[in-house]
């Protein structure tokens, strides 16, 4: 780091990525910080800074060695690699400038006096993590899918049967479909949709409800979609549409599935609301005296954002998947940041991270998600620019992940194919 950059980062204040301590303070102390910033998103932590932003300087003179054997080595779970240097200011003081990247092992934990406590940055302090924190670390870490936790006061009756039946029958290749409640009780809690209890019988997983539920917002409060319309570029009072659509994200079959469903899933229920305010209607008569039909999105582009915020949202987060039309675009916002250190640059290269593996494994055997797992690399991206000529926005929270589709402009409605396909 140059002399410049570490006097900027100093006038700059503390925030939430960047922390200044004297080197003369407990190792816990230090580890406390530590955790905490690795437990969001990465920054620096500046040994020899006070913290009104004066320089007092290193004082140890094993600073480094301190640093990464004691604190790193003792305190810190699991292991963080650091990047460790010092910058030499001009009157002679120099800082230790400890760098961290986002830890993809959350959480990450001071152990001390036998015991382990987990902190997070709110501002610019760190604090114990609340109940509600410590379950969103450890989903974003991996080691905890919401999606398996049981759903109180549900039982299998909440199930729709005929999706189940079609689904261990036709796609998992079940020679029959179980005869009693007891072998249905059995069968999918090894598949993760229903879960035991000591004081009863199973309960539904969210996995469960939210693929083969009757009516899942009955029971999980935030499942369905919030799906809103306005004919300006923001919201205004009157909405165009305004509602919530529940039911289970598979659809059913009856025979081949490549026919279409004899009842519709969640996405499409949300897609024939949609329809009506996202479909034109050129202004030219053509053949047949009959006017051509089109969307004003990327119809691939819209199935993919919309699938991706349903199949990998957080549920930790007492939120709805909110879809939201504007005259100049679509936004589709699912709850949660992005998890395991994944970023909107490394979804755009391609990287993937389930959230949710039971939920996508079965959307993946309906053949709703493509099994390379690659859709906004290989569809979002690549579909809205070739159809509207701008691109895909995306916005990554700590709260959520938001995908703004553009429109395609006025002047190329009016060529719009009558075979363009809808959503």
């Amino acid at each position: 780091m140059l002399k410049s950059d570490l006097l900027q980062l100093i006038a700059n204040g503390e925030n939430s990525g960047i922390e200044f301590k004297r080197d003369d303070l407990r190792p816990e102390q230090l580890a406390k910080e530590i955790v905490a910033i690795a437990n969001l998103k990465g920054g620096s932590i500046l040994l020899g800074v006070e913290d009104d932003g004066s320089i007092s300087g290193i004082q140890r003179a094993d600073l480094e060695q301190w640093v990464m054997d004691t604190v790193f080595g003792r305190y810190v779970h699991p292991m963080i690699l650091p990047f460790f240097e010092v910058v030499a200011l001009d009157d002679g003081k120099r800082v230790a400038v400890l760098t961290l990247t986002e830890g993809p092992a959350k959480p990450y934990a001071v152990r001390h006096n036998d015991r382990e406590e987990i902190f997070v940055r709110v501002g610019s302090t760190s604090r114990r993590a609340t109940r509600e924190q410590l379950a969103r670390l450890f989903e974003s870490g991996g080691m905890l899918h919401a999606e398996l936790l049981p759903v109180s006061g549900t039982a299998l009756v909440d199930l729709d049967r005929a999706r189940l039946e079609d689904y261990l029958v036709r796609i998992v290749g079940d020679p029959a479909a179980p005869t009693d409640n007891d072998a249905w009780h059995q069968r999918l809690i090894g598949l993760g949709f229903m879960v035991v209890r000591n004081d009863g019988p199973p309960v539904c997983s969210i996995a469960g409800l939210v693929l083969f539920g009757h009516s899942p917002r009955r029971k999980t409060r935030y499942a369905g979609v919030r799906w809103m319309s306005f004919d300006g570029t923001d919201m205004t009072y009157q909405a165009q549409d305004d509602s919530v659509i529940d039911g289970p994200l598979v659809a059913l079959w009856t025979g081949d599935h490549s026919q279409p469903p004899v009842a519709p899933g969640l996405v499409e229920r949300l897609t024939d609301r949609m329809k009506p305010f996202i479909r034109v209607r050129s202004e030219q008569l053509q053949d047949h005296l009959r006017r051509d039909v089109g969307t004003r999105f990327a119809p691939e582009a819209v199935r993919e954002a919309l699938l991706n915020a349903l199949v990998h949202r957080d549920w930790t987060r007492p939120m709805e998947v909110e879809v939201v039309n504007y005259a100049d675009r679509l936004e589709i916002t699912s709850p949660g940041a992005l998890q395991n250190a994944m970023t909107v640059e490394k979804m755009l290269a391609g990287q993937r991270s389930a959230r949710n593996p039971v939920i996508m494994e079965v959307m993946r055997d309906y053949g709703y998600v493509e099994q390379r797992g690659m859709g906004v690399r290989r569809k979002i991206v690549p579909l809205t620019r070739d159809f509207a000529g701008r691109d895909a926005v995306f916005e990554a929270t700590d709260d959520f992940l938001r995908v703004s589709l553009p429109a395609r402009r006025s002047s190329d409605e009016r060529t719009l194919n009558a075979d363009q396909p809808g959503p």
